[in-house]
């Protein structure tokens, strides 16, 4: 492919809290461009990106679904993204591997915790982003508000493109704030057909005080566009968007588009600004590959000639079978090319190539740089895993997990069950890394831990529906931290006859306690590895790391301590891998006992909406819980509630919160942080 078409190439996404429209925007984009010709909507179960039996009968979007569709001489590659806090690594691995982003907010509820997420998650890949503000229709839609929230919540410099045409009920349409137009969606034709119009006289004063903003953030990018505004000539249209492009692309715009896609209004003037403003695979920065045989980093350019780098940022089990799904960042692609797996340090053979249309396949013959695309036969290849050749080895960064807080214990129900849970249970690791699987050593007990109870849920019911396992259960459980509460010392030496061999190892090491949300820290000083031949000292740190896996009371995984490893001393012809590693793991199981060992407990950042005259009974009950009320905001008919909460306490708190207010309050939650679990959950584990 030519670059003058891959200027034509939009990889975006679209990202949003759950219940912002997420997915009817896509719905309308795909009627619109001719994709589809009838348009499904999320509550009748028929949206066409929510195609797995789950997403349509809960009504929410569950795995990002990609797809393809061309607008004018542009060609979109979209991925519709979850809005639900327990599916995250969705939006994680998709905002890894595209170029820009369309972010939904709803006009009455504005910027809620899942808006914050995916924006700090697009904040972290450097994704150019447009906003539009959906529901603009419904009674308490206030747009101003939303661009205060962003402002004081994202910290963002929101340039408003639009004004509104009419309020809520009596919104009809935009008015172009850049061509200083009017633009109405005729209903007779499901809004295909735009109506331009002249502005309205009573807005006249207000279309030019925005568009001027909208000049004047154009300004900060072009110097002929300052001049002349500051002179007060008159600024074309066709100037002002080149200029904000550059600060799109340099993340320090963020547009700002109203519509309601339900009532299919405002999308055209959307895909038109895809267009013009967020980037194309040429024009995102060089990304940096590491070349695995020399350790070099190597700038990678988006050339269809170069060497090939793509990244694998999803995986479906489809029939038993993998779908990989791959960005191309370099080179190209053919159905049965060899290519070269970085993380196994093997070669796979490409069998096929798709690309996808939410769940149906279309069969290509070569993918080029800048292209989405999925891929069959490569059996070997997960989530994260950078694919080249094997003569020029590369390796892309890769991506980051967030923690999985809540476990449950899960039996087969029959022996046939049991044959078949090992192998599904795979298959659903293959797809998603925060879902992880591990055997209980007391109990023998199958553990499942996942981002939540939803999470969960939806893995079980998979289980069945997809491979006919049945499954019985107990109640999620809480997944902990263990750490100290105090420094400690310990000198531990290993020396025993094993095998007819001498396994002999020495360390002393110490362990302190660390500022919460540190994580784990290991520092090996440079006089203890040069104690040790090279090859061998690289392994000290790995064998310290594998020795603080977990607690030694409970046995969940450690953090917030630091571990330093004081002296190992190396003799040759003496010191054995068996016999170190076996006075690492003594040393740091005696060193935590004896360092005041404690639990952490998950606590999660909880945003809560209830009619006002429930609002004291609600925060009474979260007290209850253990809970801080943060804030709270009051708008029209309802109040906005934060607080943090243990997520011991949420367990069934939906049933508890809809008793309480009548059945008009909902809310979401996320991970927060850890910290110090109850005396009563202490006592529970032996502490």
């Amino acid at each position: 492919m030519a670059d003058v078409h891959r200027k034509q190439i939009r990889n975006f996404g679209i990202i949003s809290h759950i219940d912002a429209g997420k997915t009817t925007v896509p719905e309308r984009i795909l009627f619109y461009t001719g994709e589809i010709h009838k348009m499904g909507e999320v509550h009748d179960g028929m949206a066409s990106m929510d195609w797995m039996e789950q997403e349509q009968q809960r009504g929410i979007t569950i795995t990002a679904t990609a797809t393809h569709c061309r607008w004018n001489d542009y060609s979109f590659n979209l991925i519709d993204t979850p809005g639900h806090i327990d599916f995250t690594i969705e939006v994680e691995r998709s905002l890894r591997a595209l170029d820009g982003a369309v972010a939904i907010f709803s006009a009455v509820e504005g910027v809620q915790p899942q808006s914050e997420s995916v924006w700090r998650q697009a904040d972290r890949y450097q994704v150019p982003r447009i906003c539009l503000i959906n529901k603009m229709d419904r009674i308490g839609a206030d747009h101003r508000a939303v661009l205060i929230a962003m402002i004081e919540k994202l910290h963002v410099k929101p340039v408003l493109l639009q004004l509104p045409l009419g309020n809520e009920d009596g919104f009809c349409g935009v008015i172009d704030l850049i061509e200083e137009k009017a633009l109405l969606f005729r209903e007779e034709d499901q809004g295909q057909t735009l109506i331009d119009g002249e502005v309205p006289d009573e807005l006249s004063a207000e279309v030019q005080q925005a568009r001027e903003r909208i000049i004047e953030a154009a300004a900060d990018y072009d110097d002929s566009i300052l001049n002349d505004f500051l002179e007060g000539k008159p600024i074309a249209a066709e100037r002002i968007l080149p200029a904000l492009r550059q600060g799109v692309l340099a993340c320090q715009i963020f547009p700002v588009l109203l519509g309601s896609a339900l009532r299919n209004k405002g999308i055209q003037p959307l895909l038109n600004v895809v267009c013009s403003l967020l980037p194309s695979p040429l024009d995102i920065p060089l990304i940096d590959a590491n070349r695995i045989d020399t350790e070099n980093k190597i700038p990678i350019e988006p050339d269809s000639n170069g060497p090939l780098c793509a990244l694998a940022f999803k995986v479906l089990a489809d029939d038993g079978r993998k779908l990989t799904y791959l960005r191309l960042y370099s080179g190209s692609l053919q159905p049965g090319d060899s290519v070269y797996n970085s993380r196994t340090r093997g070669e796979e053979k490409v069998a096929r190539l798709f690309r996808m249309h939410s769940h149906k396949r279309e069969r290509l013959d070569h993918a080029v740089a800048g292209d989405i695309v999925t891929a069959t036969g490569l059996k070997n290849v997960l989530t994260g895993d950078t694919i080249s050749l094997a003569e020029n080895p590369l390796q892309l960064a890769g991506l980051d997990y967030p923690e999985p807080v809540v476990s449950l214990a899960v039996e087969p129900k029959t022996i046939d069950d049991r044959d078949k849970l090992t192998p599904a249970l795979e298959k659903l690791q293959w797809e998603d890394p925060t879902f992880l699987v591990k055997d209980d050593p007391e109990t023998g007990q199958t553990l499942l831990t996942g981002m939540g109870e939803l999470h969960l849920e939806v893995i079980l019911q998979r289980l069945q529906s997809d491979f006919g396992v049945r499954t019985q259960t107990g109640r999620p459980q809480v997944v902990y931290r263990e750490t100290i509460g105090k420094m400690a010392e310990q000198q531990e030496r290993f020396e025993r006859e094993i095998d007819n061999k001498l396994q002999l190892g020495e360390v002393t090491l110490k362990i302190s306690p660390a500022t919460r949300r540190s994580g784990l820290s290991i520092e090996i000083p440079e006089e203890v590895l040069q104690q040790w031949p090279e090859e061998l000292a690289e392994q000290l740190r790995e064998k310290l790391a594998a020795a603080s896996q977990s607690g030694p009371i409970a046995g969940y995984p450690l953090t917030d301590l630091q571990l330093i490893l004081l002296d190992a001393p190396y003799e040759s012809n003496k010191t054995t891998d068996l016999g170190v590693s076996a006075a690492i793991s003594r040393a740091i199981s005696q060193a935590l006992r004896n360092a005041q060992p404690t639990l952490l407990e998950p606590v999660m950042a909880l945003e809560l909406t209830a009619p006002a005259e429930y609002t004291g009974r609600v925060m009474g009950s979260l007290q209850q819980k253990r809970g801080q009320v943060e804030g709270v905001t009051s708008r029209p008919g309802h109040d906005v509630i934060r607080a943090a909460v243990p997520l011991l306490e949420m367990f069934g708190y939906m049933t508890e919160l809809r008793s309480a207010t009548k059945g008009q309050g909902s809310f979401s939650m996320e991970f927060s942080h850890f910290d110090q679990a109850p005396a009563e959950t202490l006592q529970k584990f032996g502490f």
